[in-house]
């Protein structure tokens, strides 16, 4: 499907909203710029991060001169070099113009004020450099220090089908003129589908979720459905180029299955807490689950006992990101909405980003001035705005 530009912010007027018990309000107003529905626990006016904000709006096609479709990934960027900008977002496409999915090849920047270009586009890896399976721009995304871009690649074949390559897919790490520089590939690289980054001096920590974990043994296309990892990967960033330097299990037992409309659904968003405690939102579960003391873990724990919410609101949670007030936001693959929740594992507001958006919503992340919630919209193949 093709975005339309963005039209101009039309207002209307708020309506259907029902409080729910443990406080949850939902709504719906049928425009691409019209209020979203927001709720909250106390009579306190900024009670939850999502209750700041009731306007949604297009700022951006992210269709590129190709016909890239499906954004997925998105982040922000933290310094200005090379093409980068400080405080323009970054989007990776994961299907082609044909819609095939899998095979989407680039990375879009976008301005805060809605300009776009195209930051990168991976066509095809340069000699030395492998990607089994090939080219396919997931929701793992994130920017390292200097400017280094890491991407996740699960690719497909032709007609969007997953090949028997085992490990499938790799990361793929961009200068920051968007030019690949190196790739990762590992058995516990395996179908890299989001990602979160902690970085530090001289060194980052990589938080991967791999929706095709298989044992090396595994020959043949992936079953249709398995268990798989939450990995660590640590990257040295000492050098002239960033590093990786081991993979670590940290979590175990998560369900995946391969899924029609949106190729894998299994552990997608994490998010890293200042106390190093690293949350991974479970689609198939529709839960959150908590692994703590991630940065320096050596064994991996299950979700199982592990779990900071589950239910409620949660329908098929995806794209998983931090508030600057401290609370978590998850959005639901199944309807559209996003989830507040706090540490303490209530859930305390949803907001409807996109009505009746079922497989529109993935990567999410809070505006660079912290006033409002970036996401992307699969259904109009855009990155639109949440804001007061």
């Amino acid at each position: 499907m093709h975005s339309t530009p963005a039209v101009t912010a039309r207002i209307c007027a708020l309506s259907g909203a029902l409080l729910l018990a443990g406080g949850l309000a939902v709504a719906a107003c049928s425009s691409s710029a019209t209020p979203a529905a927001t709720g909250h626990l106390t009579a306190s006016k900024f009670s939850s991060y999502l209750h700041r904000f009731r306007y949604v709006s297009q700022l951006a096609s992210t269709v590129p001169a190709s016909g890239d479709v499906n954004p997925y990934g998105v982040v922000v960027a933290a310094e200005s070099t090379g093409k980068l900008v400080r405080g323009d977002i970054l989007v990776s496409n994961f299907n082609d113009k044909a819609n095939v999915q899998g095979t989407g090849t680039t990375i879009m920047e976008v301005a805060p004020d809605g300009q776009v270009s195209q930051f990168a586009r991976i066509g095809s890896l340069p000699s030395g450099m492998k990607c089994p399976g090939g080219v396919g721009l997931t929701t793992a995304l994130t920017i390292l220090p200097g400017g280094w871009v890491v991407v996740g690649s699960l690719p497909t074949t032709a007609g969007g089908t997953l090949p028997a390559d085992n490990p499938l897919g790799c990361l793929i790490v961009l200068n920051s003129q968007g030019t690949p520089v190196e790739t990762w590939t590992n058995q516990q690289i395996n179908g890299p589908w989001d990602l979160t980054a902690e970085a530090a001096s001289g060194h980052a920590s990589l938080f991967v979720t791999d929706v095709l974990t298989r044992p090396a043994t595994a020959t043949g296309v992936p079953a249709q459905t398995g268990l798989c990892d939450v990995s660590r990967i640590d990257v040295s960033l000492s050098g002239s180029m960033p590093r990786m330097t081991s993979v670590t299990v940290i979590g175990a037992g998560f369900p995946w299955q391969q899924n029609k409309a949106a190729l894998i659904q299994g552990p997608t968003g994490d998010a890293i807490s200042p106390a190093g405690t690293l949350y991974v939102a479970s689609t198939l579960t529709n839960s959150i689950a908590a692994i703590p003391d991630a940065l320096t873990r050596t064994t991996a724990v299950t979700p199982a006992g592990h779990t900071l919410t589950s239910g409620g609101a949660l329908s098929g949670p995806l794209g998983l990101t931090w508030t600057p007030v401290g609370d978590l936001i998850a959005v639901n693959g199944n309807n559209g909405n996003a989830v507040e929740i706090s540490l303490a594992g209530r859930q305390i507001a949803t907001a409807t980003l996109v009505p009746d958006g079922a497989g529109d919503l993935f990567g999410v992340v809070p505006s660079p001035d912290g006033q409002g919630l970036l996401f992307v919209n699969d259904g109009t193949n855009a990155l639109d705005l949440l804001s007061g």
